[in-house]
């Protein structure tokens, strides 16, 4: 019965030596958890045990260090989740975010493994798809509207409307003037200018014009008694139409932070809400998940939001391969979420998550396990003896 007893101890000490020798080959792989084995001895009624099995091997979800490496693609998770992909026709889960741009457009690492999300202006729920750069430029928006600050010159003359018609080649019909860019639906921009005109103590006339084109529609801006705007009436929808096969310009004007003082007329901001068509021209990802693309145009789009996943008892998930795992009865099924909401982390982009073996500490540990089996190799040795010694009695 020795002879079984030490049997099983090589056994359960060689599959330990197979786990720490796994842990220190994958020390430097991103993402990878280490392993440790668990055993239990061996009794079936009989007096003494008959020796020893491993009852699991058990991996250490503990998050291994995040390692920068200035690479916009390469994501860690900074606490708690899994990256969800689409991998051979399964899905799997990891904590190696190295990903790189497929020729189609997906998000893709390695193994070709597609990660997914939720599409753009969704949020969470529903089923995780794809993620998919696309390839097509961002279509032109028209501006709709017009914000602008500024200083009007409390010290300037009231011009009388009733006698001094406006005239925009005439400035002596008007107090003061400014111009900025906006764009039609087609992305074409076109030059409108903003005329003031004081008419009253703490009243002003606000009059658009694109090119010669002047709007018809007539804007208000009253001002309290400490200069700041008491109200703006008649700003919205000033029209235009920009031509070329373009749809009218229907434009709304914003003076939030306007002030009278007895300052020299300045204009502090001017926006607008319109920008032309553009190529995409990268791909960059917040730490909440949103693909991010930007554009030729200078503007930038949420193009979708990378899902995490989370498990009641991750050590019951299947290693599957290629630093990657599936869900079991054991792990309970993925629990859905997005970066820094609730128990998920945020994700970083531009760093990697080292693998989480300690590499002094498995070292130390192979020592060990070489001893046991050792031990193991000398009981078998000492039972041949015994046994050798028996059979040469007389």
């Amino acid at each position: 019965m020795g002879f079984s007893q030490a049997l099983s101890g090589l056994s359960a000490a060689a599959t330990n030596l197979d786990v720490i020798g796994n842990n220190i080959a994958n020390s430097q792989t991103v993402g990878f958890k280490g392993a440790s084995v668990q055993f239990s001895d061996v009794y079936a009624g009989a007096q003494f045990g008959l020796g020893t099995k491993v009852s699991a091997v058990l991996q250490d979800f503990s998050d291994g260090t995040l390692e920068t490496t200035n690479r916009n693609m390469d994501l860690a998770i900074s606490g708690n989740g899994f990256f969800r992909f689409e991998q051979n026709e399964q899905v799997v889960y990891s904590r190696n975010g190295q990903l790189t741009v497929s020729n189609d457009g997906y998000l893709v690492n390695a193994q070709g493994g597609q990660l997914t999300g939720y599409p753009a202006d969704v949020g969470a729920g529903g089923n995780p798809q794809r993620l998919k750069v696309p390839a097509g430029a961002l279509q032109a928006n028209a501006s709709t509207s017009i914000q602008a600050s500024l200083n009007l010159d409390a010290g300037s003359a009231v011009i009388d409307r009733n006698t001094v018609p406006f005239d925009m080649a005439d400035s002596s019909s008007y107090s003061y003037a400014n111009s900025g860019i906006v764009y039609d639906s087609l992305g074409h921009t076109h030059n409108v200018t903003l005329y003031f005109t004081r008419t009253g103590d703490s009243q002003w006339e606000v009059r658009q014009a694109r090119g010669s084109e002047v709007a018809t529609q007539t804007g208000t801006l009253e001002f309290n008694k400490d200069g700041t705007l008491a109200s703006a009436t008649g700003m919205e929808d000033f029209t235009f139409s920009p031509g070329g096969g373009a749809a009218e310009l229907k434009l709304d004007l914003g003076f939030a932070g306007s002030t009278q003082f007895g300052n020299d007329f300045e204009l502090n901001s001017l926006t607008q809400d319109g920008f032309s068509s553009g190529s995409l021209v990268g791909v960059v990802i917040d730490n909440k998940g949103n693909v991010v693309g930007n554009y030729s145009n200078e503007q930038s789009k949420v193009l979708g939001t990378i899902v995490l996943a989370s498990f009641n008892n991750p050590e019951g998930l299947t290693p599957v391969g290629d630093n990657a795992w599936a869900e079991t009865n054991a792990s309970g099924a993925a629990l859905m979420g997005l970066a820094g909401a609730g128990l998920f982390g945020s994700i970083e982009a531009g760093a990697v998550e080292t693998s989480n073996v300690d590499l002094t500490s498995e070292l130390v540990k192979l020592i060990i396990a070489q001893r046991n089996y050792q031990a193991n190799s000398q009981t078998i040795k000492t039972q041949d003896e015994v046994l050798q010694a028996s059979i040469n009695l007389r």
